[in-house]
């Protein structure tokens, strides 16, 4: 069983259940605020045309490089990149899902999901990518730190926490 070292009560069956409920919850909402500005980022830097270049890019994730060709089906590689990007959000939703629920203060929620949104970032561009998905190595590097940190961590920190203050969880422990 783990523990709140700092409160020094143990996590319950109900505060894992929490976790994995709402951080696939949190993941979906913080990977929506995500994607739309991914999508804003990309026409407001080049052009109208590349509004949906961040969709096309995920999309390669499970269709490949071809789907960054102008000429491949934009609804299907769309469709691709908007349910790969929300796979992937719900899991990372629910890694952190299970982290927040052993914490307790806005702060923290807010912090340490902002932390983890730039670990996602770090990993994804700087380890998984340059082996995988070259094609994320494209992407400006500030675009991507300030939408995973603060338009994906830190939503799904305040989500969270939001959540966890409207459980009950919040309260003191007993």
């Amino acid at each position: 069983m783990a523990y709140r070292d700092y409160i020094h009560t143990p996590v319950t069956p109900r505060d894992i259940r929490w976790g994995l409920q709402q951080g696939a919850v949190a993941g979906i909402v913080a990977g929506l605020v995500f994607a739309a500005f991914e999508m804003t980022a990309s026409a407001f830097m080049m052009g109208a045309e590349a509004f949906f270049t961040p969709l096309r890019m995920i999309g390669a994730i499970a269709l490949g490089p071809e789907a960054l060709d102008p000429g491949y089906p934009l609804l299907t590689a769309s469709i691709a990149g908007v349910i790969v990007h929300l796979i992937l959000a719900i899991v990372y939703g629910i890694v952190f899902g299970e982290i927040a629920a052993m914490l307790r203060g806005q702060a923290t929620f807010i912090g340490l999901g902002s932390i983890f949104g730039l670990a996602l970032w770090l990993v994804n561009f700087y380890v998984i990518a340059p082996i995988a998905f070259p094609w994320f190595l494209q992407a400006s590097p500030v675009v991507q730190f300030i939408a995973h940190t603060f338009f994906f961590g830190t939503v799904l920190g305040w989500f969270l926490w939001k959540s966890h203050e409207r459980s009950g969880l919040e309260g003191p422990a007993v």
